[in-house]
């Protein structure tokens, strides 16, 4: 049966490759994004809605939120896949840490305003996480805002460890209503990301190299189409965190701390 599917990150990279393959099956795809030039060329493209949010600013997703609860009372699934790594320390107009805001806190706080929604579709929700949060990540709840020994690398590491976590939570807490929760890692894809960053990394995703590490956006959105037509408990096991099609191992031991979880689900609604 088609789906509402809404999906942030979508104009460009592997949302806009997923969308294009969910239209293509027959979805109701709702794009989300950035850029008005890339979503609005994305959206003329596929004939799809779209909606513009920066999520950097948290004015702006309380607003995306309400247009979303307004035209879609049920939503089948929600794609958290928008997110970044960074340059230097930066903070949000909200007074938080970039890194932490645009890739944990903003998708927080928009799936949580569109729980109505949600568990009104039994919906899954995706997060875009990645294998960074193992090889990057110096997880201190008591510094989610990295305001110590800050490293873009490690900020991003430590914020797609809050996307799995989140994950696990979202799953304990609202899984009797019906919603199923899934983390993924989509591969290192060739796209522009880093692109606001001066890490290393940029040159991997955006140098010489790129044809040589990288995987193709079509190839990275493999995952994400997989989860969001697929069945819960058969497609994918919920609350889980997958690497390729296996759930993750030797994942870092906060990754699987329940204790960790609600303490980073309750300071997030603390800070939105």
């Amino acid at each position: 049966m088609p789906r509402t599917i809404v999906l942030t990150g979508a104009s460009d990279g592997i949302g806009a490759a997923a969308a294009r393959r969910l239209v293509r099956d027959g979805h109701h795809v709702v794009l989300v994004g950035r850029s008005a030039a890339k979503t609005e060329a994305v959206a003329a493209e596929l004939d799809a809605p779209f909606y513009l949010a920066d999520f950097a600013e948290l004015a702006q997703v309380r607003r995306l939120a309400g247009d979303l609860l307004a035209a879609y009372p049920r939503i089948d699934v929600l794609a958290n896949n928008a997110g970044g790594i960074m340059g230097e320390r930066e903070l949000t107009v909200d007074g938080h840490e970039k890194t932490f805001q645009v890739n944990h806190l903003a998708p927080f706080l928009l799936t949580e305003l569109l729980l109505p929604a949600l568990v009104a579709g039994r919906a899954t929700v995706i997060q875009t996480a990645s294998r960074a949060a193992q090889l990057f990540s110096r997880f201190d709840v008591d510094d989610l805002q990295n305001a110590h020994r800050y490293a873009a690398h490690r900020a991003y590491g430590n914020a797609k460890l809050a996307n799995i976590l989140f994950t696990q939570e979202l799953q304990r807490r609202y899984g009797d209503q019906g919603l199923s929760a899934v983390a993924f890692h989509p591969g290192v894809v060739g796209t522009s990301f880093a692109g606001e960053t001066n890490h290393v990394l940029r040159y991997l995703y955006r140098g010489p190299l790129r044809r040589l590490f990288t995987v193709s956006p079509d190839k990275g959105a493999d995952q994400l189409v997989r989860f969001a037509e697929g069945t819960p408990g058969s497609t994918f096991q919920p609350g889980a965190y997958y690497e390729g099609h296996r759930i993750a191992s030797g994942v870092s031991r906060e990754a699987t701390d329940p204790r960790v979880a609600d303490e980073l689900w309750e300071r997030s609604a603390a800070m939105v």
